[in-house]
């Protein structure tokens, strides 16, 4: 849509009014003023850092992002009003945000070889690592727990749920190179710390390495990828027939503790090549990604596939997130994170594609409570964040100095990411909600 020559004169000053959901001491005064149309973000936010400061003494400058019709700026406001062909002839209402922008970064963390997997989802912070440890981490940087048992390297990790037990605070999952799946329970008070903690229940089954593993919301199963082909189904709990080993246990106030070996409850097949990610966000549907190049959806009751997207390239990783938990984020072989809607027609196309990295996506997650927000990790050795209202990245994380192999939130807004620096890393302070 072409302005004429009096919009474009209009463009020279810019009547706006800024508008924000931040509450006090965030809310500027909603009045109406005049700006040049050259301003970009920087200006912007200079503009409403000063409308704030005014008196407040006590007040610190922040950066904000700002939005003209729920759409990130990102060129200077006559750029904006031009490409969008909209009129500098009203006042124009722009809504103001806290930037997204790490602003701590935590010591690392280190390992002992790669760190190839992470799960933030409690207070804890689980890693997995080719050393074949897992660990867990306080929020100090302490590692409380060392879970010691897998033959080989672990690639997946995942909490399986939070207790409120007397004994201990988690249940966690790790899937292995050694073709394993271990469950392990998490004390709540360690008597030191790196406390040495044996699996109660080894999952055997598959013929090839573990790739992934994922616990249904309400914690009664598990479901494992692996470099087999297959999707293995599993009880948390020890059912009739198991068999059962006795193992002494790390622990000072125990002598013993029982170990149950499960196998799979069922199988879900269908993929030709590594099962390289599986979600289950709801009870009965799990999604996987595989380097045959698909993106299935199953019914954990029928096992069947009831959605079969054929993506073109590997997939790495995969996550279900965004508006009403719909939304499927997958990157793999290529430098693009692409999220598909699959309610819409048209499936196999993508909504939203993401390019700013120069490598493989090795991992991709949802924020747990914005439906805008989700961050990639790449081998080009970057975090990045996105807003699927921009295109561009919002904030970029390269504190890692070789591949990153894994990333998810942590503690509300925090990212902690680990790599093949054999480097756990804590980006903090983020303002996403």
């Amino acid at each position: 849509m072409d302005m004429d020559r009096e919009d474009e004169d209009a463009l020279r000053k810019v009547q706006v009014r800024f508008v924000t959901k931040l509450k006090p001491p965030f809310k500027a005064p909603e009045t109406s003023i005049a700006l040049p149309s050259n301003l970009t973000r920087m200006g912007l936010s200079a503009v409403v850092n000063n409308l704030l400061e005014s008196g407040n003494d006590d007040w610190k400058h922040e950066p904000f992002d700002f939005l003209i019709g729920g759409e990130f700026i990102r060129m200077s406001l006559k750029d904006f009003l031009l490409a969008k062909g909209i009129s500098a002839e009203k006042v124009l209402e722009i809504e103001y945000i806290r930037a997204v922008a790490p602003r701590k970064e935590e010591d690392p963390l280190l390992h002992d070889d790669w760190v190839s997997a992470v799960d933030g989802s409690s207070r804890f912070i689980l890693t997995g690592c080719y050393d074949g440890l897992g660990r867990i981490w306080e929020s100090a940087g302490v590692c409380t727990h060392v879970l010691e048992g897998h033959g080989d390297a672990i690639t997946s990790v995942g909490i399986v749920k939070t207790t409120e037990d007397e004994d201990t605070n988690l249940v966690v999952a790790t899937g292995s190179k050694d073709k394993t799946v271990k469950l392990w329970k998490v004390y709540a008070e360690p008597q030191a710390e790196n406390m040495k903690i044996a699996a109660f229940r080894t999952l055997r089954g598959h013929t090839a390495a573990v790739k992934s593993v994922a616990a249904q919301p309400t914690a009664d199963m598990l479901c494992s990828g692996s470099w087999d082909c297959r999707i293995n189904l599993w009880k948390t709990e020890p059912t009739e027939g198991d068999t059962v080993s006795t193992k002494k246990r790390k622990k000072c106030s125990k002598e013993e503790d029982i170990q149950s070996e499960g196998e799979a409850v069922s199988t879900l097949v269908g993929h030709t090549q590594c099962v390289s990610s599986v979600v289950w966000p709801e009870h009965g549907t799990i999604y996987s990604g595989s380097w045959d190049h698909s993106i299935r959806r199953w019914d954990v009751e029928t096992g069947k596939d009831t959605l079969n997207m054929f993506c073109g390239k590997v997939i790495n990783c995969i996550d279900v997130g965004g508006e009403s938990s719909a939304l499927i984020a997958g990157g793999g072989s290529d430098p693009i994170l692409r999220i598909w809607d699959p309610r819409k027609p048209g499936t196999l196309a993508p909504s939203f594609q993401f390019s700013s990295h120069t490598s493989w996506i090795a991992s991709c997650k949802w924020h747990r409570k914005s439906w805008y927000h989700l961050l990639s990790s790449s081998y080009d050795g970057k975090v990045m964040l996105w807003d699927l209202r921009t295109a561009w990245p919002l904030a970029i994380i390269d504190s890692h100095e070789n591949k990153v192999l894994c990333a998810d939130w942590w503690n509300g807004d925090s990212v902690a990411s680990g790599g093949a620096d054999s480097k756990l890393r804590i980006s903090s302070e983020i303002c996403i909600v």
